[in-house]
């Protein structure tokens, strides 16, 4: 099974590019500066910001079904971030190098499985939550934090 990993729409976080850190605040978002990287993985442009770049810390729900399931947490975007182009059947150095937990979620955002792998043993874990026939999408988090870092699809 073909897949690819997206990143987060860039429209609706885009008000947040550029303010102060007190307009953050009215948003209950923060500024950082990375002080390593890895570690603050940016959720538009799936990579991780050199040392040095400012980044968004922000609560965001990933999960927005009217379910059970429903979900936010805490990510980061870095300021000004362009949108990462959808990677084809690869997992790059943003997921390979971390321990993610993989949640498999169906059409009406219930959870039907779910794993936890080394990120360079995800596309083959992938390729199994979406072999699954009542499988839609995979939310891919940090196995440690819990932050959502990117949405799989079947190609």
């Amino acid at each position: 099974m073909d897949f690819r990993v997206l990143p987060l729409d860039v429209a609706p976080l885009q008000h947040l590019f550029g303010l102060s850190d007190q307009a953050l605040a009215a948003f209950g978002a923060e500024a950082m500066v990375v002080d390593q990287s890895p570690g603050f993985p940016c959720r538009i442009g799936l990579r991780d910001p050199e040392v040095g770049a400012r980044m968004i810390l922000l609560n965001f729900e990933h999960q927005p079904g009217a379910t059970p399931y429903r979900s936010s947490h805490a990510i980061f975007i870095e300021d000004g971030a362009a949108p990462a182009e959808p990677v084809v059947n690869m997992v790059d150095a943003y997921l390979s190098t971390r321990l993610l937990s993989v949640r498999a979620f169906d059409a009406t955002h219930h959870m039907r499985d779910a794993d936890v792998c080394e990120g360079n043993d995800a596309a083959e874990l992938f390729r199994r939550l979406l072999d699954h026939p009542q499988v839609s999408y995979l939310h891919v988090h940090t196995a440690r934090r819990g932050c959502y870092l990117a949405r799989v699809e079947a190609v």
